[in-house]
């Protein structure tokens, strides 16, 4: 190969021939003749231009107050009426992007709305602390060129791009930092979509106080939750090549009994021993609800809503495939499948899993299928046992059916072969301290299972 092709495959990560390359450059709108020249003189060619990678995401699992939140934190006085929603008031929302960029930009839903819902005055800033946005930092964010932006129901919308012109490509800098998102609620929103468990705090001003998000202050936003609302993607403008990860599953992932605020899900954990490998060439997001299920329920609606949000099936378009950058899905999912409320067969599980994997390899995403963790002590004796056999079924197909790209074994990095049960170390809950439930890993458990994943075999690129 000579010194240009070992060039790309410094810059793309990928053993590309110059034909290869000179037909992405064409499809780029760059010119082969330069490609000739640059080959000729020695020189690499021109790079691929920036682009979206995901690197932040919320669920969308319903409406509020259907779900399972991170604490039950009383906002009766904040919205006094589920039906009515948000009601001329502002939210300001923190979230933490796994990768960061010169640009960004936000995607708000309505997904489980009845009704048309008007966003003006979005901002997006960097968080001091609490509620209060460190000054200069509070950054306007439009859509389509516009302050505001209606989205009907089931309807979701992208924001402009927003440059940030206090980034810095240092990652010592900008590792764990987050980001405030705030936005007004024009009128009355009707029935809010929402990420019930996300397991940080954020904050809401009070009915009827109006616009807010302009305030860099936390005096504005005096109510806090810890749940997103309508807020449920965020991406940053990065260099080729870049990836996104997406981590797909149920309570697990989406981090039941971690700590809160410490971003000690297992994705969190992943993400950090990514990032001190590859730097910020990869992004991992995290797509859990709280309940979820593989193959259930079999229909959704806002009128007839489910705890634990559409099944994977249902969800997969807009909480992956919909998504920017994605290569790559990890899913851990079927213990609520199992749950006797559900009683859901492992062929039905397996065959939904199926039909998933195929749909993401048709768009050229590889599947790394995670093993389901032990539900020994959780329920009652019979249940327990009945969602025990189930789940050693599953993790035989997940391990032995050669329908993923690969296997995680979380069941092994966190049962104690001795009983069958989680380890003991991993079941009192990081959140509120109480004893656990024998089902959900603390963060300790959670570490865990993110050094079960070898990140070579992972990372291909």
């Amino acid at each position: 190969m000579t010194g240009t092709g070992e060039a790309l495959t410094r810059e793309c990560g990928r053993r590309w021939t110059w034909a290869t390359a000179t037909v992405l450059l064409v499809l780029l709108g760059l010119s082969p003749t330069l490609v000739a020249q640059s080959r000729k003189r020695g020189t690499p060619p021109p790079s691929p231009p920036p682009s979206w990678t995901t690197a932040w995401i919320a669920s969308a699992q319903g409406p509020y107050p259907v779900g399972n939140v991170s604490l039950p934190i009383d906002l009766k006085q904040v919205f006094p009426s589920a039906e009515t929603g948000a009601r001329n008031q502002s939210f300001r929302l923190i979230v933490r992007p796994d990768v960061w960029g010169v640009r960004t930009r936000i995607r708000l839903s309505n997904a489980f709305g009845t009704r048309p819902v008007t966003f003006d005055d979005v901002f997006v800033g960097m968080q001091l602390s609490g509620s209060a946005v460190i000054a200069g930092t509070n950054l306007a964010v439009t859509f389509s060129g516009g302050r505001s932006v209606t989205i009907q129901p089931g309807g979701d919308a992208w924001s402009d791009a927003v440059m940030l012109p206090f980034y810095r490509p240092d990652p010592l800098t900008f590792a764990g930092r987050k980001l405030a998102v705030s936005f007004h609620v024009v009128g009355d929103s009707g029935p809010m979509t929402w990420h019930a468990k996300a397991l940080t705090t954020s904050y809401v001003s009070l009915p009827g106080t109006g616009s807010k998000g302009a305030d860099e202050s936390e005096r504005a936003f005096p109510a806090s939750t810890a749940s997103w609302f309508f807020l449920d993607a965020l991406d940053m403008q990065l260099n080729p090549p870049s990836h996104t990860i997406v981590a797909f599953g149920d309570s697990i992932t989406d981090g039941t009994a971690s700590t809160m605020n410490g971003d000690d899900r297992w994705p969190d954990v992943l993400s950090r021993r990514l990032h001190a490998r590859y730097g910020d060439t990869v992004s991992v997001v995290n797509a859990g609800i709280v309940g979820n299920r593989v193959a259930g329920p079999a229909t959704y609606s806002p009128q007839q809503p489910f705890a634990g949000g559409p099944s994977a099936v249902q969800r997969l378009d807009r909480d992956v495939l919909a998504l920017s950058g994605v290569s790559s899905v990890i899913w851990l999912e079927g213990i609520n499948d199992f749950s006797p409320a559900a009683n859901t067969s492992v062929e039905t599980v397996e065959q939904a899993m199926r039909d998933v994997v195929a749909r993401l390899h048709a768009k050229g995403i590889r599947v790394f299928g995670a093993t389901l963790t032990s539900a020994v002590g959780n329920g009652t004796a019979a249940d327990s046992l009945a969602r025990e056999l189930k789940r050693q079924m599953l993790n035989a197909f997940i391990r032995t059916s050669g329908v993923f790209d690969g296997v995680f074994d979380f069941d092994r990095a966190t049962t104690d072969p001795a009983t069958g049960a989680m380890r003991d170390a991993f079941i009192p809950n990081s959140t509120d301290g109480g004893p656990g439930d024998h089902l959900h890993p603390n963060r300790q458990g959670y570490g865990n299972m993110a050094d079960a994943i070898e990140l070579e075999r992972l990372v291909l690129w």
